[in-house]
């Protein structure tokens, strides 16, 4: 299982928007999510805008290209893109980088 941890920045003006799409998600988007292995998928967001999200999965290179081949994703990423800096061009799905996990205690 692999545990992954990626980062986006939130634009300051559209933080309480973005929480607010996070409360209500779409109920296909969590079946698709879970169905390419998001499991126990987290995101949380600092007051200066800092997205971190938190995901495990058995192949998140695969996950993500699952993901890409959702038409409910897709549309979600298409209204996501506004909240994010520097996103004009492509959506947080495929600006997601995976940081090395350094530590975990099991």
């Amino acid at each position: 299982m692999q545990r992954v941890c990626w980062t986006l920045q939130v634009k300051k003006d559209k933080m309480e928007e973005y929480a607010e799409l996070h409360r209500n998600v779409w109920p296909e988007m969590l079946e698709a999510l879970s169905r390419h292995g998001w499991h126990n998928y987290s995101i949380f967001l600092r007051d200066d805008g800092l997205l971190i999200g938190y995901l495990e999965t058995d192949d998140f290179e695969a996950a993500v290209a699952g993901m890409a081949t959702e038409e409910v994703n897709a549309r979600w990423q298409e209204v996501a893109k506004a909240f994010f800096e520097e996103m004009e061009d492509s959506h947080a799905d495929e600006s997601m980088v995976a940081w090395p996990m350094v530590f975990h205690l099991d």
